[in-house]
């Protein structure tokens, strides 16, 4: 059975961007997309909600006609034209970028049949309202988080909610050059 794993940068205090939904205050370098690189080696199907797709759909396709793309950019850009792109929204009716399914009614039902599917695991990239509502939903086995050296003091988070504890165990940890820590956790049993 394949997990459902969350994979999202956040600061130190929790959010997943700033107040403006800006993602500047993450330390993008080269270590930290060969990290990237490592989580979606595990990926079968990507995991989007709404905004998340809507950015990757309007940057991704283009790269692949882009004669200065670095080789990360190129073979990324390829892979997420390929692989099965799943899109959690209430509010679209369809989506178009190739390869692309549309979760918009019974989003537990249809997340566990695509669990029981084989393959690597479905992951969430980012989107922290999908990532909420598919935690409270609880269908999300494990986490990635990246936890860059930065108190926000606002935001969007996937955390704050309706004040239900969550225990996490910690399964590994690094520091990474920048200061981020890599943390892979999954639910306490």
């Amino acid at each position: 059975m394949r997990k459902l794993v969350l994979f999202m940068h956040v600061s130190l205090d929790g959010y997943a961007s700033d107040s403006n939904g800006g993602l500047d205050w993450i330390p993008y370098n080269e270590e930290l997309e060969k990290y990237a690189e490592e989580v979606v080696a595990e990926v079968g199907s990507p995991v989007y909600g709404r905004t998340t797709y809507r950015m990757m759909e309007s940057y991704w396709p283009t790269v692949l006609d882009n004669p200065n793309a670095s080789r990360h950019g190129m073979e990324h850009a390829k892979w997420l034209q390929d692989v099965k792109k799943i899109v959690i929204s209430g509010s679209m009716d369809i989506v178009e970028w190739n390869n692309t399914m549309l979760i918009k009614d019974n989003i537990a039902e249809e997340i566990r049949a695509l669990k029981e599917q084989p393959g690597k695991n479905l992951v969430i990239f980012g989107s922290p309202g999908v990532a909420k509502t598919l935690l409270e939903l609880g269908l999300i086995d494990e986490f990635l988080l990246t936890i860059c050296p930065v108190i926000l003091g606002g935001g969007k988070s996937a955390f704050h909610g309706d004040g239900e504890k969550i225990r996490l165990k910690l399964l590994s940890s690094r520091t990474l050059k920048s200061g981020i820590i890599a943390a892979r956790c999954e639910l306490e049993k």
